[in-house]
């Protein structure tokens, strides 16, 4: 065995992959922002290999072959993980049995959290660029309510609306520091997923056909390796295409080869011939979760995916992460810190209202969201507290197959295996989860008829 091998292997029983300062033969010399306001030490550049020593390519961590992402829409960590009262995650705090946290009115009014009445949601939150840097408010996070989300972001999922879920985060291991990567609305925070940059997007604007990152997507640098991929997409009315369509150049040359339907995800699930990376795409329309949509339904997908994997023959050798686009508005408690700026095109804010308003660019994360591992080798009831973005899914793609790092980001992102413990299956045998709200209640369903319920809810406002 090779001195690397050796080298690797003790730092994978050490637990310590993921820390700073491991030198550009380990993970990224940066430090986590929180609290530090910059890095230590030399950053990792783009084009570098995680570990130089090694051919690209070299598979790292032989016990997983199959990683599976599964990215919902528009909530906030506090929006659905705020009162998973686990002592060492960071919620919700909590007074007589309620949350505590506020946002103020323009006229000094306080709107309280409070427990949303339905799981339906009212077409209120705003997460474009300009209303999130609003409730940002340069990291004193009061801007949520006189922003265009108003009373709504202030509401709340518990446990009994979302079962599955809850049952997941407290079984599996979870990440409190877990940011998207942009304070802003879905393409450029998929795109970050894909390329760790969004070459200047800000916003959903529809992509130009020439649009492509300079270094590439996490997706060529697989199938340069010879690992295999797969973007599942869910065929809907307002969104036909999937994620990596984002980058148009990478679709048209993808789309006969590496796009399948979501039916065939559960398929390969069945068969043990899931590939490499996989991109799961549930329906925008009615699956997502985004607001207005129903999020029982979302869980329910989420549920069916999960439970795919875990009864599936390539359980004990999948990594399955469970998280969110962006915040959709919502509100969240801890402020995003500063992050490395991929690379050097500022964010093209022509298409904003406002571009007076105070802002880092890209050198800032978005807002926390959920996320979540599932795997036998998963770290029971752990809570990250390291600073990740979606970057950081990149990055564990090339940890794993020592692929060359696209951005600044990526270079210098701390991928999530500090969740992961390779010397134990935990979940060899994998947990009994609670089931889906849809399939205990179906009742859950007669508020996309009824409506979402009165929002913000009487008693929920103290006024100046």
């Amino acid at each position: 065995m090779s001195e690397d091998n050796l080298n690797r292997r003790a730092i994978l029983r050490a637990g310590v992959i993921g820390a700073a300062g491991l030198g550009l033969g380990g993970l990224g010399t940066a430090s986590a922002l929180a609290g530090t306001g910059g890095w230590a030490g030399a950053l990792r550049q783009p084009g570098s290999l995680p570990y130089p020593k090694l051919a690209p390519g070299t598979d790292t961590i032989p016990q997983i072959e199959h990683i599976v992402v599964v990215m919902m829409e528009n909530h906030s960590y506090d929006n659905r993980l705020g009162t998973l009262r686990r002592p060492d995650a960071d919620g919700f705090e909590f007074r007589h049995g309620r949350p505590t946290a506020t946002n103020p009115y323009a006229n000094g009014d306080v709107q309280h959290a409070f427990h949303m009445p339905t799981t339906c949601q009212n077409h209120s939150p705003s997460q474009e660029w300009t209303q999130s840097h609003i409730q940002f408010d340069n990291g004193r996070n009061d801007g949520f309510v006189i922003s265009n989300s108003g009373p709504t972001a202030m509401g709340y999922w518990e446990g009994s609306d979302q079962p599955f879920y809850h049952s997941l985060a407290r079984a599996f291991p979870i990440a409190d520091r877990y940011f998207c990567s942009v304070l802003g609305q879905t393409y450029p925070n998929r795109r970050y997923l894909i390329a760790a940059t969004s070459i200047g997007q800000i916003d959903d604007t529809t992509p130009a056909l020439t649009d492509y990152p300079a270094n590439g997507t996490i997706f060529d640098a697989l199938s340069a390796a010879g690992v295999s991929w797969k973007d599942y997409y869910s065929p809907t009315t307002d969104t036909p295409y999937p994620t990596i369509a984002l980058y148009p150049p990478l679709y048209f040359k993808s789309v006969t080869t590496n796009v399948a339907p979501i039916t065939d995800f559960f398929t390969d699930a069945a068969a043990g011939t899931l590939p490499g990376f996989s991109l799961l795409e549930p329906n925008y329309d009615t699956q997502s979760e985004e607001d207005p949509q129903n999020i029982a339904v979302g869980e329910a997908f989420v549920a069916s995916v999960v439970n795919a994997v875990m009864s599936g023959p390539d359980w004990m050798s999948t990594v399955l992460i469970w998280t969110y686009d962006e915040h959709g508005g919502y509100y969240d408690h801890v402020p995003p810190p500063p992050a490395l700026a991929p690379d050097d095109i500022p964010p093209d804010v022509t298409s904003v209202s406002s571009t007076t308003l105070p802002y880092n660019g890209f050198a800032q994360y978005g807002f926390r969201v959920p996320f979540a591992i599932v795997s036998p080798f998963a770290r029971p009831a752990y809570v990250s507290h390291r600073v990740m973005d979606h970057t950081s899914i990149c990055a564990l793609a090339e940890y794993k197959w020592n692929l060359p790092a696209m951005t600044l980001r990526d270079a210098n992102a701390v991928p999530p295996l500090d969740m992961l413990d390779f010397d134990r299956a935990a979940f060899a045998t994998p947990p009994a989860l609670a089931q889906p709200l849809l399939d205990v209640d179906p009742s859950a369903l007669a508020c996309d008829v009824s409506g979402p319920g009165t929002i913000p809810p009487p008693g929920s406002v103290t006024p100046a």
